[in-house]
């Protein structure tokens, strides 16, 4: 018996184990904050296509070192497979709401994941931390540099609480008008057949114009119950 557990946990399964775990702690960081912001693809989906990934190299390498005396082995061939097949879970994040599309992040944080999942898999341990540590500053202070350039660019997010009314968009979008506002979204956050509805507003303000003076013109629209900025 002792022979036996000798051989299961030998020099390769215990490499394999170390590749695999360490697949699944930096696809759990990658998820850990997909998750913390509600994104359909979060912590466990992280870690399962970062280890599946692991194992698919593993497994290649495996078929290598057994096969490769008998038949021409390409150990790269079956991580090629996962880099196009993870194709379909991206996919399935991404939503398009209206003119807007969400979810493009995510599924580009999927796709970078499944290759550190091969980089881990591999024994290539340099490159999986680095990239996880780069795709991990890129979700989250890069993040802030966007919301700098959109300031610079005067584009600003408002939600506009309002009674359900024929025509209460026309009128909120007559009054930004008015001040040259250009509307580039709007985002029912609730249910449009609601009697109270929450509009959110993806607006470019121009230079000259105060947003003080935009809000208060929306607030007294008739209907309206309140007006804030995101």
């Amino acid at each position: 018996m002792k022979e036996v557990i000798f051989a299961v946990f030998n020099s390769f399964s215990f490499t394999v184990l170390i590749r695999v775990l360490l697949a699944g702690f930096l696809g759990g960081i990658i998820g850990y904050e997909r998750e913390s912001v509600n994104r359909p693809a979060g912590f466990r989906t992280h870690i399962l296509v970062c280890v599946g990934s692991a194992l698919v190299m593993c497994t290649s390498q495996f078929i290598f070192k057994e096969y490769n005396s008998f038949v021409n082995v390409d150990p790269a061939r079956l991580g090629a497979q996962v880099i196009s097949g993870i194709g379909f879970l991206g996919a399935g994040t991404i939503i398009r709401d209206g003119i807007s599309v969400r979810g493009l992040t995510t599924a580009a944080s999927l796709w970078a994941v499944s290759c550190v999942g091969i980089a881990a898999g591999i024994g290539f341990y340099e490159g999986a931390i680095i990239a996880t540590a780069i795709i991990y500053i890129t979700l989250i202070l890069l993040k802030r540099m966007e919301s700098w350039f959109t300031k610079r660019k005067r584009l600003s997010i408002i939600h506009i609480t309002t009674k359900n009314m024929p025509g209460q968009i026309g009128t909120i979008g007559f009054v930004l008008g008015k001040h040259n506002v250009a509307i580039k979204n709007i985002e029912f956050i609730n249910s449009e057949h609601d009697e109270q509805v929450v509009v959110k507003f993806l607006i470019k303000i121009p230079g000259d114009v105060k947003k003080e003076s935009i809000i208060s013109d929306l607030q007294e629209i008739k209907g309206v119950k309140e007006v804030h900025e995101e």
